[in-house]
């Protein structure tokens, strides 16, 4: 089988809205867009010169089978159209097996952090405070460990492309959103996140923590939107081998993070090339986070 590499789409027939660090968006009509799933990968918030073959089309199989297992908790921006119907014949080749279409809805201005164990920039938060994004922990935690009392919410901001995102307080998240749209934000996300990591624990896998992202439509119903507990926007850490006071080898691209913080780089762009080895191993570990998960 060829295995082919799409670092960025072309689709000529629909107005191109917009590329963010992994996803190209279009419009299709005034209710629907189309989200293609490209091959790009991001760390740190800068897009890194070297695509993960077939990345797009694993992230959209685990995004879709999240989407629909996760149903009951909160509806979804999926409308069920095929996405090779929308573009033209030869423009299909792009969308096969990673794209969406999915409802036009308003995007809130945070991302919805959930953190079942502490780890990156939790466990530089707790060292430093005591605590992550406000909420104090008990003393004494270790690295990687569960969180005592069940997963915790910590919202971020959007940064645009090449900025970061910034961990932000639940008060700064409730002048954001609003008290209620605030609390119904974090109840979801923890829910998302609680039933999600106890079914990947059957399956071998511990989601050390995520992030969801929401939508509002007209009647400001709340839905899930973007991509939901991918190796992109989770750390997928094997429960055979977990143990606290390390970061376990992760099946995410937190094996390309791991490896940047070793280079130097300042993590501003332009970042380095993803060298044959590294690439080979992070392919490896998303293929085998799918099968594990899906199948």
């Amino acid at each position: 089988m060829t295995i082919t590499t799409l670092f960025e789409t072309s689709i000529s027939s629909l107005p191109l809205l917009h590329r963010g660090k992994v996803r190209d968006i279009y419009e299709v009509d005034k209710n629907n867009l189309l989200i293609i799933q490209t091959d790009r990968v991001s760390a740190f918030d800068v897009i890194l010169p070297t695509p993960i073959p077939e990345k797009g089309k694993i992230l959209t199989g685990i995004s879709r089978f999240w989407f629909d297992k996760l149903a009951h908790i909160i509806p979804n921006h999926l409308t069920g159209i095929a996405p090779e119907s929308v573009v033209l014949p030869r423009e299909r080749n792009q969308v096969i097996d990673r794209a969406f279409v999915v409802r036009k809805l308003k995007p809130l201005p945070v991302e919805a952090i959930v953190r079942g164990y502490i780890s990156g920039s939790g466990w530089k938060d707790y060292q430093r405070s005591g605590a992550i994004c406000g909420i104090a922990l008990p003393e004494n935690l270790r690295e990687a460990e569960k969180i005592p009392g069940g997963a915790i919410f910590t919202p971020s901001t959007k940064a645009a492309i090449g900025d970061h995102d910034e961990n932000i307080s639940y008060i700064t998240c409730e002048q954001l959103l609003g008290t209620q749209l605030a609390s119904d934000v974090r109840k979801n996300a923890i829910a998302l996140y609680t039933a999600a990591a106890d079914y990947a624990l059957t399956r071998g896998i511990i989601i050390a923590d995520t992030k969801f992202e929401f939508g509002l439509d007209k009647t400001n119903q709340l839905y899930l939107i973007d991509e939901a507990l991918t190796p992109d926007s989770s750390r997928f850490w094997p429960a055979t081998s977990y143990q606290p006071d390390k970061t376990p080898p992760s099946y995410d691209k937190q094996f390309i993070r791991d490896w940047l913080e070793q280079t130097g780089w300042n993590k501003t762009p332009p970042a380095p090339s993803i060298p044959d080895e590294i690439l080979a191993q992070t392919i490896a570990k998303y293929q085998e986070a799918y099968r594990a998960l899906t199948t």
